[in-house]
């Protein structure tokens, strides 16, 4: 089992930054490959971005290119999302996932709790 713990949410201005973290345990972190996912109330869950266990490789949802980057630190057991130039419809509930493998990433088996991300206009 792998435990995830989002935070780093909040309420911000368009235009602003926030940075996510999810801390991970319970397993070795530098083995699993990790990704952001975001969900609206009423919409589907929606991939935003991963990266491969060692860090090397990374992907992003076209919405969030340029402006968000993820990152990992396998000392710490964690996974960032950096997210800049925010926008009003990057309002969601955002959640990390875990996998073994990065070609799976975008249906992790392992899933955090959500941290809650608001723009306003």
């Amino acid at each position: 089992q792998v435990q995830l713990v989002e935070s780093g949410g909040g309420l911000v201005q368009a235009g602003g930054s926030l940075r996510l973290s999810c801390a991970a345990s319970g397993r070795t972190f530098s083995n699993y490959a990790m990704g952001w996912f975001r969900q609206e109330p009423g919409k589907e869950r929606e991939f935003v971005a991963a990266i491969s266990s060692s860090g090397a490789s990374t992907l992003y949802a076209n919405s969030v290119k340029g402006r968000f980057t993820i990152s990992r630190d396998n000392a710490k057991n964690t996974v960032y999302l950096q997210m800049n130039s925010l926008k009003p419809e990057d309002t969601a509930v955002y959640s990390c996932g875990a996998d073994p493998n990065f070609s799976r990433i975008r249906i992790p088996d392992y899933w955090g709790q959500g941290t809650r991300v608001t723009v306003s206009s």
